[in-house]
């Protein structure tokens, strides 16, 4: 089951793509046919039901010309808290903690 901030989330980038679509006056097929996806792929993506995958939704930012923004705005280091932590060394990997028993304590 699909967690209600990640069905809202869905819902609202559908509606994103279809407002900057109508906003550079392109249609579905346009869109759908520079993006090299079927029209009702597209109509999943703007209608915020789900099951579009990633590399579809980036085809048709690509087409929209705003693939770049989105990607850009999941950079940790634009984040307050990336610049903050970008002197820092990360990890190759993070495992997680084992919790000390109480005779380590």
């Amino acid at each position: 089951m699909t967690p209600i901030p990640v069905r809202r989330a869905i819902r609202e980038l559908g509606k994103d793509t279809q407002t900057w679509r109508k906003l550079l006056g392109l249609t579905m097929e346009q869109v759908a046919d520079r993006a090299d996806i079927s029209r009702s792929t597209l109509a999943k993506l703007e209608s915020g039901t789900g099951g579009v995958s990633l590399e579809t939704a980036l085809r048709v930012f690509r087409a929209l010309g705003i693939m770049d923004t989105v990607v850009n705005s999941a950079d940790p280091y634009r984040s307050d808290v990336g610049r903050l932590r970008s002197e820092e060394i990360l990890p190759q990997r993070v495992r997680q903690s084992t919790p000390k028993s109480v005779s380590d304590a």
